[in-house]
């Protein structure tokens, strides 16, 4: 069953700044491991996102594992082995991480991978997101980033629209 397998950062993020809907537009439904339900309903998780995956939407499906063991993943945290995992098992068309080092595996693997960043472009682009607005939001959070790779972005994006701001 191919289709769009997310880890916890980027429901993370995406929850907080308030674009967690880009998500259903962009791909219709996305699964999620358990392992990243549970992270998300961590005590250390924001109250917001705690709130949002105790009553997930339609469009979330949760994959209950186990998930066929990855030696090179080892490394990774939980919910990133089984993201992975769970997107090999199912010949992803997308995993939807903010990792580095999770993407890097993602992508030796021979998947697609792409971040919060990656979607909030991909909604930009679409017109379903104000670039600026998302970006100036995410800032807020603890959402961490190479500031040079933000202004990257805000540069394509003036640069795609002419917009000079």
């Amino acid at each position: 069953m191919p289709g769009v397998i997310a880890d916890t950062g980027p429901l993370n993020y995406l929850i907080l700044i308030g674009e967690i809907g880009l998500l259903p537009r962009l791909f219709g439904s996305v699964s999620i491991p358990d392992e990243v339900r549970l992270e998300m309903l961590d005590p250390r998780a924001p109250q917001a996102v705690r709130d949002w995956m105790t009553e997930p939407p339609a469009w979330l499906h949760v994959a209950v594992g186990p998930f066929e063991p990855v030696p090179s993943l080892e490394a990774l945290d939980a919910g990133e082995r089984a993201t992975i995992s769970l997107a090999l098992e199912r010949s992803c068309e997308l995993v939807v991480m903010d990792e580095r080092a999770g993407v890097r595996a993602a992508r030796a693997l021979g998947l697609r991978a792409t971040g919060t960043l990656g979607l909030l472009e991909l909604g930009a682009r679409r017109g379903w997101v104000d670039i600026h607005n998302a970006v100036a939001r995410l800032r807020a959070t603890s959402f961490r980033v190479r500031p040079a790779l933000l202004n990257e972005l805000l540069d394509r994006h003036r640069n795609a629209t002419g917009n000079g701001r």
